[in-house]
């Protein structure tokens, strides 16, 4: 045999276990602890990176928990069991949690919804609107494409007849949809009560280009906050709830009762 094959083959030989023999050391003298009562943590936490509680990751907020840095109702994700068990881990008391959904402010189907062109760009709420607000007459109305259903981590939203639907047993609160929506119709809201008021309009046209533009906008025609004192407002021509005093409002019926475009909705 050739001595320089001889040669070549052992000298890469050599640097191989050389290289192999640093990386090794590098790695016992380098390597960072994993600190278990982080790994305790995240067993209790769900791992799907939703970004509900304020961090990157499910991870960050171990870390932060382990650190005393963060409370620990922050993950809208967990289950009660879950809860129950990351509290007593922590050493915390259990907080009551408050029922949480997505609410959409828009009530204007594919059956009333005007529009004002046809619409033939990529099929995506973000790209309409920034396509002269895609073929909806109304500038504030929900474009239908579902940006919202791909933001949520848990599948709960379905576009029906041209309007996210929420299921609100799959919601958790999350607001991925609130950041997709590039209309930001959809807030989060509490739910426990059933009888929960909501405006589903989001538009801020005056009451007659409302009227011309949807038939069941929110008007700013002020009954509503006639009836209910401070639990309704309208300001920059739309009606809003105040859910802090929602439990105040006695004649919710005739709230929904007397809303003229029957844009006030019950959850």
């Amino acid at each position: 045999m050739d001595n320089t094959i001889v040669i070549s083959t052992l000298s890469m030989a050599g640097l191989g276990l050389f290289f192999a023999t640093l990386l090794a050391f590098a790695n016992q003298k380098l390597k960072v602890e994993e600190d278990p009562f982080i790994e305790k943590i995240l067993h209790e936490l769900p791992g799907i990176n939703c970004g509900a509680c304020g961090f990157t990751s499910c991870r960050q907020y171990a870390e932060a928990l382990a650190k005393k840095e963060a409370a620990s109702d922050k993950c809208k994700a967990s289950q009660e069991e879950q809860r129950a068990d990351l509290a007593r881990l922590l050493g915390v008391s259990l907080k009551t949690k408050v029922k949480e959904a997505a609410v959409v402010h828009c009530g204007a189907d594919n059956s009333i919804r005007k529009t004002k062109a046809l619409y033939t760009g990529v099929e995506t709420c973000l790209a309409a609107h920034n396509t002269f607000g895609g073929e909806l007459l109304c500038d504030y109305g929900c474009l239908g494409y579902g940006d919202c259903v791909q933001a949520c981590p848990f599948g709960g939203i379905t576009i029906v007849k041209g309007l996210p639907k929420i299921d609100r047993d799959k919601c958790t609160a999350c607001a991925k949809c609130v950041v997709a929506c590039p209309r930001k119709i959809i807030s989060i809201m509490k739910v426990e009560d059933t009888q929960v008021l909501y405006v589903a309009c989001s538009s801020q046209d005056k009451g007659a280009l409302t009227r011309k533009t949807c038939s069941v906008g929110c008007i700013a025609c002020g009954i509503c906050e006639k009836l209910t004192g401070s639990a309704f407002s309208v300001k920059n021509n739309l009606s809003s709830v105040n859910e802090e005093r929602m439990s105040g409002i006695k004649n919710k019926e005739e709230v929904l009762k007397k809303c003229p475009t029957k844009c006030i909705l019950k959850i």
